[in-house]
């Protein structure tokens, strides 16, 4: 089975035409056109993914990302008719993993589906351990000198990713490509809304900062007590 996938939209249309989408390429779909009733389900269901949409009445999907990250890292993939940018780092901020303004099409929303699905294993391989950071995938959580520091999924993928290639440039596209899927490669606003977050983080817990941008180029993860023959 590909994976069970919750749709939440006030929007019947939108929600009728992503069930039929969806489901026929073999997922298992719920829908609600309430956030509140979105939520229950999620509860209820434990889908493998959500997708909300951003503008809603009585709940943004920004605050619908807010309670499903409070519960876990299932991947949420953002809907909305804005393209401000604020509107989009707000969503990712808020613990969304992706973010596609309407009118979408359909092939590209299928094609980031299916990258998100295809990314979760990745969290079940084993820890990584350099300099004084522990990453753990399987329990998805991250200490350094053994204090352990709360990221949202998209966060963790990114500093995993850095982490098992720490000391060495990491280009723009291909973090884009790893962490977000190949149809985000030309999309830095990712990359500059979650580096900028993952510093602020490890700053306010360490005082130091560990990821190094190589202007035009990538970034580099620098961990202290790395001595670089630990790859």
């Amino acid at each position: 089975m590909p994976g069970r996938i919750l749709v939440i939209d006030d929007e019947s249309q939108i929600t009728r035409v992503l069930r039929a989408a969806l489901a026929a390429q073999g997922y298992d779909v719920r829908t609600a056109n309430e956030p509140q009733e979105g939520l229950r389900v999620f509860r209820d269901w434990a889908p493998d993914l959500v997708i909300t949409d951003l503008m809603m009445p009585d709940m943004s999907g920004v605050d619908v990302c807010r309670a499903i990250r409070s519960r876990g890292a299932t991947p949420v993939l953002v809907l909305s008719v804005r393209e401000h940018e604020r509107s989009k780092v707000e969503a990712l901020d808020a613990g969304a993993d992706d973010y596609v303004t309407k009118p979408f099409g359909i092939q590209e929303l299928l094609a980031r589906v299916r990258a998100h699905l295809r990314r979760a294993p990745e969290r079940t391989t084993a820890a990584v351990e350099v300099g004084d950071f522990v990453v753990d995938s399987q329990a998805h959580s991250i200490s350094v000198q053994g204090k352990p520091i709360h990221l949202t999924p998209k966060e963790f993928d990114l500093l995993l990713h850095l982490a098992r290639h720490a000391g060495k440039v990491i280009t723009h596209r291909a973090l884009l490509t790893t962490v977000w899927g190949a149809q985000s490669a030309h999309q830095p606003e990712y990359l500059r809304v979650f580096v900028g977050q993952l510093r602020k983080k490890l700053e306010l817990e360490t005082g130091k900062q560990y990821i190094q941008t190589e202007p035009w180029v990538g970034y580099r993860f620098v961990p202290e007590g790395w001595s670089g023959d630990e790859e």
